[in-house]
């Protein structure tokens, strides 16, 4: 029993992490030796109009950063409708994009949350591709003429840009580890999107075609994944443009980072509650098993897994039962170093971000341990939609 017990647990952290992006990367090349890769949708004639949509909330020290960054984008500037929900903010925010009169604003003083803000502005749309970002974001030149080129393609109802965390040499441990985090899944949404679509958009850049947004429920917690896993649901594909990418800056430190992974899986698990439909293989096909390995099992079962590999390897090894190998012992030590590398990785963040030995080991258990966090967060109802910010590097 306890055997079996290990070694479930083995194969579901083998697979959720390297596995299934290995399995994935192998579909994809099968993919591309049985069918002939389809052409790269160009650019149309005439551009469409575009509306830059940014929901903040006491943003003023990111406001004139992201207006010039906006005003920077090769993109015809007539064509691009700059819109701002700022509901909430009491630092000044609205009067600091006022200044821009290519800036809509529009304000309320109550604070509802960012999907609240969301579903109210876009009453105010007047394009037909909406794209969304955050304020504390700087966006690519081409990002814009990235988007409108994966729209040339029908089926696609949103497309998702590229997360890239902005590295210095000070980095701290969190912004090593985010970093890392976020090239290895942006090379599995990328792969995902080859396959059939990428599983979710990433908040920081995502962008819909105006007639297919429907309002999302008020206490959703994710909105760019529920917002682009909608239009799965209903036949859309996401794209994913690494060419349009979103630079933001990393968690001030692990502990952070922590505070946001764990509001983030909270919302991971009400997501996964709403959008359960998509587990129906015999509706979606590859997707379904795409959203279950991709998505699913990193919020659930994976964590579990994680932290339960240790005890049940030590009871197998205390224990000494029928059917031990020198297997077992040796993965226990390998476990046993790995979680003190990451002990003292979380301890001496400051002191050894230098050492890239301890920073992976520490990233992943926080990541892991948040998740755990964030599920029993949601299911005791501690998570709110107002979300209190991380403090960034």
């Amino acid at each position: 029993m306890i055997e079996s017990l290990f070694w479930i647990f083995f194969f579901i952290v083998i697979y959720t992490f390297p596995g299934y992006a290995i399995l994935l990367w192998a579909l994809v090349k099968l993919k591309h030796l049985f069918r002939r890769r389809k052409m790269s949708a160009e650019l149309p004639d005439v551009l469409p109009h575009v509306c830059l949509f940014v929901t903040a909330c006491d943003e003023v020290g990111h406001v004139v950063a992201k207006v010039e960054n906006s005003f920077q984008l090769n993109y015809p500037k007539e064509k691009i409708q700059y819109l701002w929900l700022t509901d909430g903010s009491g630092d000044g925010t609205p009067d600091r994009l006022r200044v821009f009169p290519e800036i809509q604003v529009e304000h309320l003083p109550e604070r509802n949350g960012k999907i609240h803000a969301m579903n109210r502005g876009m009453q105010f749309v007047d394009a037909p591709i909406v794209v969304f970002s955050d304020a504390n974001t700087m966006l690519a030149r081409d990002a814009l003429l990235e988007i409108v080129r994966h729209f040339q393609v029908p089926k696609v109802g949103c497309v998702s840009g590229e997360k890239r965390i902005l590295e210095k040499p000070c980095d701290s441990m969190a912004a090593i580890g985010e970093s890392f985090y976020w090239r290895f899944e942006s090379r599995v949404k990328a792969l995902d999107a080859e396959l059939s679509s990428a599983i979710g958009a990433a908040g920081e850049l995502f962008a819909i075609r105006r007639e297919l947004y429907e309002p999302v429920d008020a206490d959703t917690l994710l909105d760019d994944f529920v917002i682009s896993m909608r239009l799965v649901e209903k036949g859309h594909r996401i794209a994913y443009a690494p060419a349009a990418f979103a630079v933001e800056t990393a968690s001030l430190n692990l502990r952070e980072e922590y505070k946001r992974k764990t509001r983030i899986a909270a919302g991971g698990i009400q997501s996964l509650a709403r959008l359960y439909g998509l587990l129906n293989p015999v509706r979606y096909g590859w997707l379904s098993w795409q959203f279950f390995s991709h998505k699913v099992l990193r919020w659930t079962l994976a964590p579990i897994a994680v932290f339960g590999l240790l005890p049940v390897n030590l009871c197998m090894v205390a224990g000494k039962q029928s059917g031990l190998t020198d297997f077992f012992d040796l993965f226990f030590g390998f476990q046993f170093l790995i979680y003190l590398l990451a002990g003292l990785g979380w301890l001496f963040e400051k002191s050894l971000t230098r050492y890239k030995l301890f920073f992976l080991p520490a990233y992943f258990f926080m990541m892991n341990y948040s998740t755990l966090a964030g599920g029993i967060r949601y299911f005791m109802g501690r998570q709110k939609v107002a979300w209190e910010k991380s403090r960034r590097a």
